[in-house]
């Protein structure tokens, strides 16, 4: 292991502690991410990335992959095959693959080194990633030396192979070459509109949580119930929502217009004070700059990716919350979690499942459980026992 790959392992451990909890929580909407790479400083330079990088690959048995500076997803092309294999890591457009969401893999681990790197199966700190080996490199605004993105390929062994390298370097100098050329403001331009205030810092935990939890920026915000549930419900509402929407979904029961009005002042003074890059607008009201973990799960079950939104799901949706339109998105997510867990037929899944406070009385998830674990597990013993407290 190279000591490049060693710090990064060090790193890992002390975002994550266990392997199994560096998964993909964090995955960008198909509209977020279009209005994200339209004003993307390496939009322009995609056709020479196509060019010499992407149309190889795809009869090479390579993924090719370029990310923002955050390391953060925004194009995926190549091998078709390789793709599909890859979505059950959550290797997909718009998803974070920084160390502090995957631990060590190529494009993140790139960015934190600032230096090219190969990580060949065994090394990625997760274990969704042993199967695949990769070569990332960071791309630099050629003005200013500062790291834009990161181009990344990953397969099987051709994507450390001896060419991999010399081949990625090739198209990150070209790339580089395209930028230099490109009108002098025009990269510092497209990074401001992308960078401090962008929609891609900000996480907002909900799941397993009786108040909001917002992460940016390294730092914690704790939130009220109140201010939790107007930001679910905003986000969830990338249109905005008027007054009396927002109103209706909150409340059991009327309140006069200057209740919310007030709350929403407040909400937003927290959000200003605090710098986190999250913006409160109004008429309608609506919230930039967030992401939530409730609907980032929900996104991941819609891929088919159980075991991220496993990751991403701490639990039941603000459970102390009685807002009508909470209790509803609560029930929803709980649901459509269960149902595809009990039904992924991957045993690790539904043990995964099954460690949740609401699947401690779920007599069918645990029966399943005891169905899918070979017959001399170690595991069965405590399945079955709790199986038997609830049938006592």
């Amino acid at each position: 292991m190279s000591d490049i790959v060693a710090d990064s392992w060090r790193r890992s451990l002390a975002a994550h502690g266990r392997r199994e909890d560096a998964v993909v929580t964090s995955i960008l909407d198909k509209g977020e991410l279009c209005d994200y790479r339209t004003g993307h400083p390496l939009a322009p330079v995609m056709p020479v990335i196509d060019q010499l990088l992407v149309e190889p690959a795809r009869d090479a048995g390579i993924l090719v992959a370029v990310g923002d500076a955050s390391s953060r997803l925004l194009w995926l092309g190549g091998d078709s095959s390789v793709r599909r294999r890859a979505e059950s890591m959550a290797f997909l457009e718009g998803a974070d693959w920084s160390e502090s969401s995957v631990g060590t893999s190529a494009p993140g681990t790139a960015l934190a080194a600032g230096s090219a790197v190969q990580i060949r199966g065994a090394e990625h700190f997760s274990p969704l990633v042993e199967a695949f080996s990769c070569t990332a490199m960071p791309i630099r605004d050629p003005r200013t030396g500062e790291a834009i993105g990161v181009v990344d390929i990953t397969g099987g062994e051709q994507a450390v192979a001896g060419h991999a390298l010399p081949w990625l370097r090739a198209t990150v100098a070209a790339a580089e070459e395209r930028l230099r050329g490109l009108a002098p403001q025009g990269v510092q331009q497209a990074q401001r509109a992308v960078r401090p205030g962008s929609p891609l810092g900000a996480v907002l935990a909900v799941t397993g949580r009786d108040q909001g939890v917002l992460r940016s920026r390294g730092r914690d915000l704790n939130l009220s119930v109140r201010h939790s549930e107007i930001l679910v419900l905003l986000a969830g509402h990338p249109r905005g929502l008027t007054a009396e929407e927002l109103a209706e979904r909150l409340y059991a029961q009327p309140v006069p217009p200057v209740t919310l009005r007030a709350e929403l002042v407040r909400l937003r003074k927290v959000l200003d004070a605090a710098g986190v890059g999250v913006t409160l607008r109004s008429r309608p009201y609506r919230v930039e700059g967030l992401e939530v973990d409730s609907m980032t799960a929900l996104a991941l079950l819609e891929r088919g990716s159980h075991r991220q939104a496993l990751g991403a799901y701490g639990g039941q949706l603000l459970p102390r919350s009685e807002a009508p339109a909470i209790t509803e998105l609560r029930d929803e997510l709980s649901a459509t979690l269960r149902e595809a867990v009990v039904g992924s037929a991957a045993v690790d899944v539904v043990l995964h499942y099954l460690r949740l406070p609401e699947a401690a009385d779920d007599a069918e998830a645990w029966r399943t459980a005891l169905r899918l674990l070979p017959p001399r597990s170690p595991k069965r013993a405590a399945v079955v026992a709790h199986l038997e407290r609830l049938a006592g």
